[in-house]
């Protein structure tokens, strides 16, 4: 229980920095005294569920993002349609090169159950500075994982942002890869234009040097395809 109490407190305290409030601001949006407040960041005292929705609320925030993430083990996976890359994880990682300011971008996705058999939940952090902080992004998403035999498509909707859809397609999720390619397609804000690019879906963080970049920036051998299937194609 315990454990469960200080994950819930440390996830308020980290949407509440991300919101730039205080102690102080959080306790009045929710009519709490401040040292109450503390206590919930703290671990020290439970939360009622009325209370965890004002706080999501406040924080604007879904309620799944404050909640405590269950160790997944394969066994809950028996007989279930959910790929061997995906199994077995709270959360996974994905990279694409951003040309316009010449960088990597990183991204994480945080995994929860749902009910369709070959489905997961997720919510999407893209461009963070700190692994460790990693909801203090630039957008946050939230959409659902849905796994077939050839390929996984990810649809995601931008939290703050809703005119932003985004699917990515992942190939051959069923062998057992490090990393897995995919394509995103979504929307640029700088300037405002559709687009799609590759990227590169993992379980583990990846070492982001020249060989990463190498590998995400648009290749002759890309550009041969394009031409060849006017698409830009990931394999």
């Amino acid at each position: 229980m315990q454990e469960i109490l200080n994950e819930i407190g440390e996830k308020i305290r980290l949407y509440r920095k991300k919101q730039r409030l205080t102690l102080d601001d959080l306790a009045k949006i929710i009519c709490k005294s401040k040292a109450t407040v503390s206590k919930y960041e703290k671990g020290e005292i439970s939360i009622d569920i009325s209370t965890l929705y004002d706080i999501a609320s406040a924080l604007e925030v879904n309620i799944e993002q404050l909640l405590y993430e269950k160790p997944v083990h394969n066994n809950e996976y028996s007989g279930s349609k959910i790929p061997h890359f995906f199994r077995d994880l709270t959360h996974f990682y994905g990279y694409w090169y951003d040309g316009r300011s010449n960088s990597v971008l990183r991204m994480r996705f945080d995994v929860s159950h749902s009910d369709v058999e070959n489905q997961q939940k997720l919510m999407g952090y893209l461009n963070f500075s700190d692994y460790e902080h990693y909801p203090i992004c630039e957008n946050t998403y939230y959409g659902t994982i849905e796994h077939f035999d050839a390929l996984s498509n990810v649809q995601l909707i931008n939290k703050h942002f809703p005119l932003e859809k985004v699917s990515i397609q992942i190939l051959a999720t069923s062998l057992d890869f490090t990393y897995k390619w995919g394509l995103w397609q979504g929307l640029s804000t700088r300037p405002l234009m559709p687009m799609a690019t590759k990227m590169i879906i993992c379980r583990e963080r990846m070492k982001e040097d020249e060989e990463l970049i190498n590998m995400l920036k648009i290749s002759k051998e890309d550009i041969r395809l394009l031409k060849h299937y006017n698409m830009l194609t990931v394999l």
